[in-house]
């Protein structure tokens, strides 16, 4: 008589979670809305470097500060932006929290699964927000958009890349002055805040509106 399986050890299973400082234990492969806390997606993106921390300054660029940046363009871009699809922008790399900032080349090496783990975190942020989980494809063209621009200019002033280049991969930022724009890298502790507190202004002038 064949003998039974032997169960794996728990010891042998493989974590797909990761545990945040709000106490939350967020699973990667079937991630929860009720298992996300905007403070945890602030403290994980303003700890996140832009660039691969191959910028200029005295602090990293973090993902915080890039997300305040798309946010603030997407408004000069839409200017009758819903308070939404705003907070749409400003959550547009939200899921980096969690798995970090890959740069392009290295994301178009690892492939679909990098993807489909993103886009499944993506989801359950924006229900988490009260959000509809799937962004239009208009809305996302728009966000692309801003975050191209942000790009190309964090591309030309912070990671030293000439401006013939940085129109090649992003393409050339029209319509927005860039005297407007502070891409002076923040301390970790104040781009955080700061994040939440843009957070914050969006989500109390949404629930004015409702």
């Amino acid at each position: 008589m064949p003998k039974a399986a032997t169960p794996k050890s728990s010891k042998n299973e493989q974590r797909a979670w990761q545990r945040m400082l709000s106490g939350r234990r967020l699973d990667l492969l079937d991630p929860s809305p009720l298992d996300i806390e905007i403070e945890d997606i602030a403290q994980g993106l303003s700890r996140v470097a832009r660039w691969n921390g191959q910028t200029v300054g005295d602090h990293a660029y973090s993902v915080a500060q890039h997300s305040l940046l798309v946010e603030h363009i997407f408004g000069l871009i839409v200017p009758d932006a819903s308070t939404e699809h705003r907070l749409a922008a400003l959550l547009h790399d939200a899921p980096e929290y969690v798995i970090g900032d890959m740069i392009s080349p290295f994301k178009a090496v690892v492939g679909g699964d990098y993807k489909s783990v993103e886009l499944r975190l993506q989801q359950a942020i924006h229900l988490r927000f009260a959000l509809p989980p799937a962004v239009s494809q208009s809305l996302r063209g728009l966000i692309k958009r801003a975050d191209a621009i942000a790009a190309y200019f964090e591309a030309t002033r912070l990671a030293g890349f000439a401006e013939r280049e940085a129109v090649l991969f992003f393409g050339r930022p029209r319509g927005i002055d860039p005297q407007g724009l502070d891409l002076t890298a923040m301390a970790t502790q104040n781009a955080q805040n700061a994040f939440l507190q843009r957070f914050a202004v969006l989500e109390s002038q949404r629930a004015r509106k409702t």
